[in-house]
């Protein structure tokens, strides 16, 4: 039997999911470093739809990751449904994801969101990475005591 070699795009489409799906794994295991290394250096985060923060480069991405694991007690994070375009250069793409997030913060506060993901994806030497992040609320979130 020999093994083939899995198609070039098929594997780009994988890694870009793994890149959503490591952002969230590291929310989730309150690790700031592994949830900022799915992004570029220069990338953007945008959540201003769901009452939160717009930031602009890694270091603040990653600050902003900081403070949310100081500030969270629990909370889990479902990536979902996505869909990925890859650009005809072979370095860009276009996506969108579903994201389901609950949790509590230490002061005792419940959230949810049910959002939209819309990045944009660059690939770097080190793999695809997420270029933009804009998240949009898909139900109303619940966002209250929540100041991350």
């Amino acid at each position: 039997m020999t093994l083939t070699r899995p198609d070039s795009r098929v594997a780009d489409v994988l890694d870009i999911q793994r890149a959503t799906h490591v952002y969230a794994r590291g929310l989730d295991r309150f690790d700031p470093q592994e949830a900022a290394s799915a992004f570029t250096d220069d990338a953007v985060w945008d959540a201003t739809a769901v009452g939160l923060e717009r930031f602009e480069g890694i270091a603040a991405i990653r600050g902003f990751f900081e403070r949310d694991a100081a500030a969270i007690a629990d909370q889990f994070h479902v990536i979902t449904n996505h869909v990925v375009d890859l650009g005809e250069d072979g370095t860009t793409a276009t996506g969108t994801n579903y994201v389901f997030s609950e949790g509590h913060t230490k002061s005792g506060a419940a959230f949810k969101a049910i959002a939209l993901n819309e990045d944009t994806y660059r690939r770097t030497p080190e793999g695809w990475r997420i270029a933009t992040r804009r998240i949009s609320a898909l139900t109303p979130p619940e966002l209250e005591g929540f100041d991350a």
